[in-house]
């Protein structure tokens, strides 16, 4: 099952990289603002598909979670 947090950060992260290609295939790349624009709407989509990728890694969905995290975990100590 998907998260909700998952599923809005993949569509926050492609609709930015829309408003690039539009901003390109209008020619507006040439201008300051235009640049601007595109390198604002870079970084948005970034930090949302970073967001995706962790959400992805903390719900195990690309694997097994690093080493470090496992190991940060204190193990379960046996009452005698």
């Amino acid at each position: 099952m998907v998260s909700m947090m998952l599923a809005l950060s993949i569509v926050l992260g492609i609709l930015p990289l829309v408003g690039v290609a539009w901003t390109l295939l209008n020619g507006m790349i040439t201008t300051v603002d235009g640049l601007f624009m595109c390198l604002i709407l870079i970084t948005l989509s970034a930090v949302f598909l970073l967001n995706a990728y962790w959400e992805m890694r903390d719900s195990e969905m690309l694997g097994k979670k690093p080493a470090a995290a496992r190991a940060a975990k204190p193990p379960a100590v046996k009452a005698s």
